[in-house]
């Protein structure tokens, strides 16, 4: 008997890997974080599945399913949205099942942030606009930032930013991060990455707050960064004509000389 634990990915039911559906089809027992994952997933799950909505459960009811689908061998999918690696609430899980002695394997997912990017046509690391990314969030119910994580420190460094679980505090957000982006940096929100009922808003930290005016919560996506401003970056030198790579030498006979030498 196995938990599989599975990213099912941002929302649109076929963005699932090949190998989380098929881990689903295999297992009689699967628990999924019902608020956020589409029940079209839950169609590969086998003939007389036990489905069970873990949305309602805490921690020590979840745990009690999976003992008891333990007890009876039957390996069990557990799916969480997105990619099982950030906010996931993975890591808990697998501390109890560790204490218990319960295998598990881990399966990925496409996240919202790839969603997000894919939805808006962008690419997030462009030449000598931006090359880092990252992934953040502030302050919740659920779980308190540590103290050096603050968006003041990550704003410093003018990397993109994809915040997550924040569209409830867009007024701080940007009043964190207007000292160093500026009030013309380009602000995107996705609501709801992939889903059917998709939106996308654009402004700048300027302008974002009214922009979306409340329109938007839980599941929305606050990207930031210059990145997302246009046209106005250098190209790679990956594809450059001259660029001399292993797989593209741009001197082909002295390299074979070298070699035979």
């Amino acid at each position: 008997m196995t938990v599989h634990f599975i990213g099912a990915g941002p929302g649109a039911a076929d963005l699932l890997t090949l190998r989380g559906r098929d881990l689903i089809a295999a297992s009689p027992v699967c628990l999924y974080a019902g608020s956020l994952i589409p029940e079209a997933i839950l169609a590969h799950c086998p003939p007389g599945a036990r489905i069970v909505n873990t949305a309602p459960l805490d921690l020590d009811a979840i745990v009690a399913e999976i003992v008891a689908a333990h007890a009876g061998g039957q390996d069990v999918a557990r799916l969480h949205s997105g990619d099982l690696s950030v906010w996931s609430a993975m890591g808990e899980q697998l501390r109890r099942l560790r204490a218990l002695g319960i295998p598990f394997t881990v399966t990925p997912g496409v996240p919202a942030f790839a969603a997000a990017a894919a939805a808006l046509e962008a690419e997030l690391t462009l030449p000598e606009l931006g090359q880092s990314l990252v992934l953040t969030r502030t302050p919740g119910r659920a779980s308190r930032m540590p103290e050096r994580e603050r968006l003041t420190t990550f704003a410093a460094s003018g990397a993109t930013l994809a915040i997550h679980l924040s569209i409830h505090n867009l007024a701080q957000v940007v009043a964190d991060l207007l000292p160093d982006y500026g009030a013309d940096c380009p602000v995107v929100v996705v609501w709801r990455a992939s889903w059917p009922d998709q939106r996308i808003v654009r402004a700048t930290l300027a302008t974002i707050v009214a922009a979306v005016a409340g329109s938007m919560e839980r599941t929305a996506l606050i990207l930031v960064g210059p990145v997302l401003g246009g046209e106005h970056f250098g190209a790679s030198r990956l594809y450059a004509a001259g660029y001399d790579r292993r797989f593209r030498p741009q001197d082909v006979g002295s390299r074979f000389a070298e070699s035979a030498e």
